[in-house]
């Protein structure tokens, strides 16, 4: 069975599944999927609890003799393997799915992880897991979901937090859940009334937020240009190289022309997309950029993107990290010259 890690708690509430397995990009909610867990368990009674860490050359038999050996202090207890980023192997695999198709009676089995990729999750060992027990895939938020997130954990704290204020915390915590979670305990301290307003998190909470070249990208395909100007600040701030930005830019943009040219040759969008083999997840972004781009839009782009790399290259004279927003700028459908975005960025 397949959980979100906001619906846990729901869960956990009426039921202790005999297995679960949490993994993700996402440490904060990794962790404290884990820790409600064995809160769950130490409150019906799995007083025991017995840790194994995947290391290099770690003994995958242990974990089949541990759960056949009756503990000798209590009746119930909580085993943990700790994955972390190890790969399990073709002993792993096995080990996993010969424990999934014979549960411990006296045991929770709770297995952590770090990312596990699309084929490590049609693999045979997590889908054993997956039909014994209870997955909770702890992802990264993406911008639209990471307010509604900070505003259930302010109530949930005891906070009223204002609109405003909400998407203010949003904003400077953007991609740093860990952070977030941080300047909410801050914020608990500091406000005496619990009504959360904007001045309040303008004086507590520094900027926290942890951007990728990625989001750079996303950015300019959802529209929003001011948040292509805030990522791309964030990027040259974090040390970036503006070649890595306009590589993505420019794999994103060379997708679209693709698209489109084929889109003016008769081809139906949902094809097009297919055909680049675009995940579910992305597909929204490229269905909206491609509603507002047309194929000599996307053309110009690509010679945005090749004269940008001239520019890095010290071809052709001018500023990159200006160059690299005015093409996110123009992705977004923002059309303004060069010159009057210099003028007006900090990145001069």
């Amino acid at each position: 069975m397949r959980l979100r890690p906001d619906q846990l708690a729901g869960h956990l509430r009426k039921n202790l599944a005999p297995l679960y397995l949490v993994f993700g990009e996402e440490p904060l909610q990794v962790l404290e999927a884990a820790d409600a867990i064995r809160l769950a368990a130490r409150e019906r009674g799995y007083a025991e609890r017995q840790c194994l860490t995947v290391e290099t050359g770690f003994e995958w038999g242990v974990l089949a003799r541990l759960a056949a050996s009756p503990s000798l202090f209590t009746d119930r207890r909580l085993l943990e393997l700790r994955l972390d980023n190890a790969k399990t192997g073709d002993a792993g695999a096995k080990a996993l799915a010969d424990y999934a198709a014979r549960l411990a009676e006296d045991a929770v089995l709770l297995v952590t992880a770090g990312k596990l990729d699309w084929n490590t999750q049609k693999s045979r060992w997590f889908t054993a897991l997956d039909q014994a027990g209870v997955v909770i895939a702890a992802m990264p938020l993406d911008s639209r979901q990471l307010p509604g997130w900070i505003e259930r954990r302010l109530r949930d704290r005891g906070l009223n937090p204002t609109a405003d204020a909400v998407t203010l915390l949003a904003e400077r915590v953007e991609g740093n859940l860990l952070a977030a979670a941080q300047d909410i305990e801050k914020l608990l301290l500091l406000t005496e009334d619990r009504q959360l307003t904007l001045p309040a998190v303008l004086a507590a909470v520094d900027d926290s937020a942890r951007y990728s070249i990625y989001d750079f990208v996303d950015a300019g395909l959802l529209g929003q240009a001011d948040r292509v100007t805030r990522i791309l600040n964030g990027l040259r701030e974090e040390g970036v190289e503006p070649v890595l930005v306009n590589w993505a830019l420019h794999q994103e943009v060379r997708r679209l022309a693709t698209m489109a040219f084929a889109r003016s040759q008769g081809q139906a969008l949902e094809a097009g997309l297919a055909e680049q083999k675009i995940w579910e997840k992305r597909k929204p972004l490229l269905r909206q950029a491609m509603q507002r781009l047309t194929l000599a839009d996307c053309r110009q782009l690509l010679r945005d993107c090749a004269r940008t790399d001239q520019v890095i290259k010290g071809i052709k004279p001018g500023s990159a990290w200006g160059e690299l927003l005015t093409n996110g700028l123009r992705l977004a459908g923002l059309e303004l010259l060069t010159e009057q975005i210099e003028q007006s960025s900090p990145m001069r």
